[in-house]
C-alpha cells in the first residue's frame, strides 16, 4: 500500500480552530498562512487553546490582505490588516517578535474569551520555529489511540498537526525521524517526537475537555526512547519548499 497524505490541517490564527485545506504551499517557515498570527495576554505571553479553550470556537482565514474571524453566533470579522508596533512576546520558554495588528479583532476576540488579548503578527507562530516547521502524524497512530479510549476514532484536530498520512502501520513515523521524505513537491526531514500536552484533551470545536488523551498515552506510550515524553507524531523542517495537496505520495529518500 502507497503511503499519501490524507489530510493537511492550518490555523490562520495561532489557537484558533483548524481548517481542513486541500494543498499548501511549504517554505522553510512552514506552510504559508499557517500560524501567521499569534495572540499574547496583558504580560506579553503568547497564549493559546491549551489556556484558553474557547480559542477553539474561532476560525480565522487569511484572503490576501484581509483577515477574518467567525464566531460561533455566525458574527464575521473581516478587515484589512494594519500593523503597528513590534513587541517582543514569551513564545514557551523563549521570546518572539511580533507586530501588533490594528483593527476589531483583539477587542472582539478578547470579549468572547473573557480575557484582555493582543493579536501579533509573526510571519509564523508555529511552536519549534524552522526546526519544527512541519509536523506529521499517521492515521494509524490515531486509530490505536482510538482504541485505547474504547472508542472508533479521535478527531485528529486534536493534535494540531499540519500533515496527516495514511498507508503506514501505527507510530510507523517515529522510525522516520534523521530521514528525508519527499512529499508532494518538498523535502521534509523528521528529527523530533512531538510530546504532548493538556490542549489535545481539549474538543477541538468546543474547547471543553473532553478525553483524558495524557492518561491514554501514558499508559502505552510511556518509557519509549523518543525526544519528548508522551509522544505523538513528529515534527521537523522543510528542506526543500514546494507545494503539498491532498492525495500526494510520500516518499522516503536515500
Amino acid at each position: 500500500m502507497s503511503v499519501t497524505v490524507s489530510a493537511l490541517n492550518t490555523a490562520t490564527i495561532k489557537g484558533t480552530r483548524l481548517v481542513s485545506v486541500p494543498r499548501v504551499v511549504l517554505s522553510e517557515r512552514g506552510a504559508d498562512g499557517d500560524r501567521r498570527f499569534f495572540l499574547a495576554d496583558g504580560r506579553q505571553r503568547m497564549r493559546n487553546g491549551k489556556q484558553i479553550g474557547s480559542l477553539q470556537q474561532l476560525v480565522s482565514a487569511l484572503n490576501g490582505d484581509r483577515l477574518s474571524v467567525t464566531f460561533p453566533d455566525g458574527t464575521v470579522i473581516c478587515e484589512q490588516i494594519q500593523l503597528g508596533q513590534t513587541l517582543d512576546c514569551t513564545f514557551y520558554s523563549h521570546r518572539v517578535s511580533g507586530q501588533v495588528v490594528e483593527g476589531p479583532w483583539a477587542e472582539a476576540i478578547s470579549e468572547f474569551c473573557g480575557t484582555e488579548l493582543r493579536l501579533l503578527a509573526s510571519g509564523s507562530a508555529v511552536d519549534r520555529g524552522a526546526r519544527g516547521a512541519v509536523s506529521l502524524v499517521s492515521r494509524a497512530s490515531l486509530k490505536r489511540l482510538a482504541h485505547e479510549a474504547g472508542s472508533e476514532t479521535v478527531d485528529a484536530r486534536r493534535f494540531r498537526m499540519l500533515i496527516e498520512v495514511d498507508g503506514v502501520t501505527e507510530h510507523a513515523e517515529d522510525g522516520w525521524l534523521g530521514q528525508r521524505l519527499q512529499v508532494g513537491a518538498a523535502v521534509l526531514r523528521f528529527d523530533g517526537h512531538v510530546g504532548r500536552c493538556l490542549i489535545t484533551s481539549r474538543d477541538p470545536e468546543t474547547g471543553e475537555i473532553t478525553l483524558p488523551t495524557l492518561d491514554l498515552l501514558r499508559a502505552y506510550r510511556r518509557g519509549l526512547e523518543t525526544t519528548e515524553p508522551l509522544p505523538l507524531g513528529v515534527y521537523g523542517r522543510v528542506l526543500k519548499p514546494g507545494e503539498v495537496s491532498v492525495g500526494d505520495s510520500v516518499t522516503p529518500l536515500p
